[in-house]
Order: structure tokens, then sequence, then C-alpha cells
């Protein structure tokens, strides 16, 4: 997928082909070998999985190499399509892929697991989805979209001290309060564009520095944070990573790439702890924790895109790429 939200002035209304990010740094890192099973969680349009299964794709769906799981049953219908033998496609909310997995008899991967956040351009570019600012279209934003509860719900019933805390949590805004207090002022809203304009004139006019990787929407921190709180991704980040390193078999990788700081800083944080051997508090003599490293670190610092793909694609300015190899 690509990044988390359009989030450039220059995007325009007209519509974008999906372009996945770091996608060869990615497929570089995950080591790609025939005869292992790898896992994109995050399948949405194929951008990564289709290039994994032209690598090592064999089998049949019933015992396939390569698993594509998504939460959107759109995207995973239209993904369908396309790809080959040996390729199965899962319905599924990534913290769940230990159980998505097992419905296949398969407790552990033995190539990798790749997870690329966000929304697909896809899902941007469908006003109905309700993911852009630039586009208009119903408050919705759900990923999964057999889920109850929409943008509209959160932006429309929280109170104002609870909506200016999801902007500022999860959108990091530092004018959060001012936003949700002239949401508020102008409830109900109905549709992004709505929302877009009001958080528009909250701000106060900066001069853009005209450069590909700062040049951002005023709503782009507004619509992430909603859309954040809509599909609780935080906290099904934590637990995926969680699940996906004690899924891998030794020497198997995760690579994972974020489009913002919050799920950076989960990324490295959930790395950190399972490549070390004592979580116990630093003052403290004597070990009593019984935490064994189970990961080493490829990278020590995070894949950024390089420049011309910045230019090329608007989407990867904000792309940090972070990848780790199971301990035996």
């Amino acid at each position: 997928m690509t990044t988390e939200q359009s989030g450039s002035a220059n995007e325009g209304l007209t519509g974008f082909a999906h372009v996945p990010v770091l996608l060869e740094e990615a497929l570089e890192l995950l080591d790609l070998q025939p005869g292992k099973r790898y896992v994109d969680v995050t399948a949405g349009a194929g951008g990564h999985l289709l290039r994994i299964a032209e690598k090592v794709a064999s089998g049949d769906a019933q015992h396939p190499s390569v698993i594509g799981i998504d939460r959107d049953e759109q995207s995973l219908r239209t993904l369908a399509t396309k790809v080959p033998a040996g390729v199965q496609l899962i319905h599924s909310n990534y913290e769940d892929i230990r159980s998505a997995i097992s419905k296949y008899g398969i407790n552990t991967i033995s190539g990798g697991i790749i997870a690329d956040l966000g929304v697909s351009s896809m899902q941007l570019d469908d006003p109905y989805r309700g993911f852009s600012f630039l586009r208009d279209g119903p408050l919705d934003m759900r990923m999964d979209a057999s889920q109850v509860v929409t943008a509209a719900e959160i932006i429309n019933n929280l109170s104002e001290f609870d909506l200016a805390e999801i902007i500022f949590r999860y959108g990091e805004e530092r004018h959060s309060r001012l936003i949700a207090r002239n949401i508020v002022k102008a409830r109900p809203l109905k549709t992004t564009l709505e929302l877009a304009e009001i958080v528009s004139r909250s701000l106060p006019r900066n001069k853009k520095k005209g450069t590909a990787r700062d040049t951002s929407h005023p709503a782009t921190r507004t619509f992430q944070a909603i859309r954040i709180a809509v599909n609780t991704e935080l906290s099904s980040l934590e637990r995926f990573l969680n699940e996906a390193i004690d899924l891998l078999e030794p020497g198997a990788r995760i690579v994972v790439i974020t489009f913002h700081s919050l799920e950076d800083r989960l990324v490295k944080q959930i790395f950190k702890r399972a490549s070390i051997d004592c979580v116990c508090p630093p003052r403290q003599p004597v070990c009593t924790c019984d935490h064994k490293s189970k990961l080493l670190i490829i990278t020590r610092k995070p894949v950024i895109a390089e420049e011309k793909e910045v230019v090329a694609n608007i989407r990867s300015r904000s792309a940090k790429l972070r990848a780790g190899e199971k301990l035996g």
C-alpha cells in the first residue's frame, strides 16, 4: 500500500495508479527464497504481494506458499483476478494473523512477513470510502466495510474534549482543540469536504517550503487521526507485531513500512524489546524477567525513499521501513 493519506496539496483530483512504496528495498530485505512461505498482511492492490508471488509462489490455494491478508474485502476481490496458483487471499484484520493462517494448517512462517501500513491508492481514489480530503464523499474511513463505527459516528457524536484528544493523540495536531471546537459548532457533518474545510479554516496560514517531503494539506493530520480511531490501527498494529514475531521460524524476516511517527515509533519499540535479553527496570540489580532476545534488527535506522521515488510518488515521502530477522 501507499501512504496513509493523500497528504499533498498538489495531488489534485485525478486518480493515481497504484504504486507500491519502497518495493525493491522491501523485497531485498525479505530475502525471498523459493520453497519458503511468505505472508503479506496488507495485500491491498498487490503491489508487494504479486512481486513476491513471481519469485516464490508454488503449490495451490489450499497449500499456499504466499498468503495475502487484508481487511478490505473489495480490494481482495480485485486482487483475486490477478494472483497465480500458490497464493491464498484471506479477508481478515492483520492483528488476527495467527488465526487467519491456522485455517490452512499453518502455524509458523518460514520465509517472512511484510506489512505496508496505511491507505491504498484505490481506497483514496474512491470518494465513497471517505478517506480523502480532496474528494467529496461520506465520512466513512472504514478499512473493513463490515465494521459498525464510521468517521461520521466519531465526528458527530464524541464530546469536544474527546474529539480534541483523538486529533491531538493520533494526528499530533497542535491545533486540535480549536479544530474540535469548530467541528462541534458545525455539526452534524456529512461529507469529507465539509470536514476538510472546517479544519483548513481552523489553522493559521503557513508558507510552504515547497519541497516534495514537506508539502501537505492542512487536513492531513486530522484525517489521519480520525482514520486511526475508526480502525483502531495502533492497537491492531501492536498485537500484529507481537504475533508476527512469534510466528516466524528462525531465519525468517519481518518487514514493516510505516507512514507516520506513531506507527514508526511503535514498530521501533517492539522490535527493540524483541531484540534484547532483559526488560527489567534499568536500576534493578538482578534480572527476574526471564526475557530472551528473539529478533535481530537488520535496519538500525529506518530505510526511507530516495528523492527520485518521492518525486515520482509523492505518497512515499513519509514512508519508513524497518526489518528484523528471527533468531534461533
